[in-house]
């Protein structure tokens, strides 16, 4: 199982679809990877990343593994193509909180 995150064209996330893992061989033909796969299946975004439920912490990975895009999207999250990761929203009500670039997230200041 794989996740996918739809953006819109301002690379926020409108919609975060479960899908095929990359290495699923059933890819159809003419389609050369999931990610475009579920782009032609959503013609209302503009584009489509894959996102890890295991990323956090913008470098950390639950299992081990490699960290893939940060965090895991969100509806409302902004992709950055520049360094190739989702950023989440501040929280709402917490007007204080900071970005914290070592966590991947954001802090309310101690």
């Amino acid at each position: 199982m794989a996740y996918y995150a739809l953006l819109d064209e301002n690379n926020v996330v409108i919609q975060v679809l479960t899908g095929n893992h990359e290495d699923d061989p059933r890819l159809p033909e003419g389609v050369d990877s999931w990610e475009q796969f579920y782009l032609n299946q959503n013609p209302h975004a503009s584009d489509c990343k894959r996102t890890s439920y295991n990323s956090y912490g913008g470098d950390q990975h639950r299992l081990d593994g490699t960290n893939f895009r940060g965090i895991h999207a969100g509806e409302g999250y902004t992709y950055h193509p520049d360094i190739d990761k989702f950023k989440p929203n501040k929280p709402i009500g917490e007007d204080d909180a900071v970005w914290n670039e070592e966590l991947w997230g954001w802090r309310l200041p101690e």
